[in-house]
């Protein structure tokens, strides 16, 4: 982040696999940790509350540097969704938001599931961490949190969805794609994967 900040970088892109962990934004409400069955609990500077990460999710981490048509964070979450809708559309899945919900769901509204949680910071108009959205997640490892305050049963992934496993390198080069555009930068070299 500091490199980006000091424009020795540029809009730079992550894109991960972590190894199980829970991590608590700057609004986690303890009694949201309920059983972390071993797991390692890390306390970070996003926004939002406890979630899980782990293997079969991929979480991206942008960091840009905020243009001054930009700098209104309210639009940056949403253009993080649209980011997600059609990365998921790209592969059979209609995505919907939900109005005071930050984050990516499926299924109708009346018991719609999550399907990615969205969690940011900005310092000095340069963001930092992102979003996770589950693809072949193991989804009852949510069951060892409230994952963003809601019960883990609203969890959902996309293998779930679509009933069979998806290939996450394609996933990756799709979310990648669709940040690009929607965020508007050209990542070129500058989107790496592990």
């Amino acid at each position: 982040m500091a490199a980006r900040q000091a424009d020795r970088i540029p809009d730079t892109l992550l894109l991960v696999e972590h190894p199980e962990v829970i991590t608590l934004g700057c609004s986690a409400k303890a009694e949201n940790v309920l059983d972390p069955d071993g797991l390692t609990v890390v306390p970070i500077e996003r926004g939002g509350d406890a979630t899980y990460h782990g293997p079969g999710q991929i979480v991206a981490y942008p960091i840009f540097w905020l243009r001054e048509d930009e700098r209104d964070l309210h639009r940056y979450l949403r253009r993080l969704e649209e980011s997600i809708l059609l990365t998921v559309a790209d592969f059979g899945l209609r995505g919907l938001r939900i109005p005071g919900q930050t984050g990516v769901w499926i299924g109708e509204l009346a018991a719609p599931r999550k399907l990615a949680s969205i969690g940011v910071a900005v310092r000095k108009w340069v963001t930092l961490h992102g979003l996770a959205l589950n693809v072949n997640t193991n989804l009852a490892r949510f069951a060892t949190i409230n994952p963003c305050g809601l019960p883990a049963a609203v969890m959902t992934s996309m293998a779930r969805e679509l009933g069979r496993p998806v290939a996450l390198p394609a996933v990756k080069l799709a979310l990648a794609r669709h940040l690009g555009q929607v965020l508007a930068r050209d990542l070129g070299e500058t989107v790496y994967s592990a």
